[in-house]
């Protein structure tokens, strides 16, 4: 089996075992940009803690989820956004989002991975790379 987008494939994991029930969800394989969009979305106060656990290969994350997903996912292709841009939603990133108040956008930026909501405080753009609300 070849996993081509392991952000994708660690995103589905947690949607699927939030849609179950789950009390937690083992992602595997663990990277760095996981690690920060995990961050992120724990910052934001959609999952629990989450740890890394180390199994000899590539490496796993156990997070604790709380119930409060109700979709998360990657953004396809992914989207270069300004600031300009970030304050005004242009469309092809608002159908990601429910409502303007409900849920986050996830950026990639030069100063690291962080929620839209943070990128306009720094006034800054980015990348986007994924979405939970």
């Amino acid at each position: 089996m070849v996993m081509m987008d392991t952000l994708a494939n660690a995103l589905a994991t947690i949607k699927n075992c939030e849609a179950r029930g789950k009390r937690e969800a083992l992602i595997m394989p663990a990277s760095k940009l996981i690690a920060e969009v995990l961050r992120v979305i724990q910052k934001e106060g959609y999952i629990g803690d989450f740890e890394y656990i180390d199994d000899g290969r590539w490496g796993k994350f156990r997070v604790q989820l709380l119930g409060r997903i109700n979709n998360v996912g990657v953004i396809k292709p992914r989207t270069s956004v300004k600031y300009v841009d970030l304050v005004k939603l242009p469309e092809h990133l608002r159908k990601y989002l429910v409502s303007r108040d409900m849920g986050i956008l996830i950026l990639t930026t030069n100063q690291g991975v962080m929620s839209h909501k943070e990128a306009i405080a720094r006034k800054i753009g980015g990348i986007a790379i994924a979405y939970v609300y």
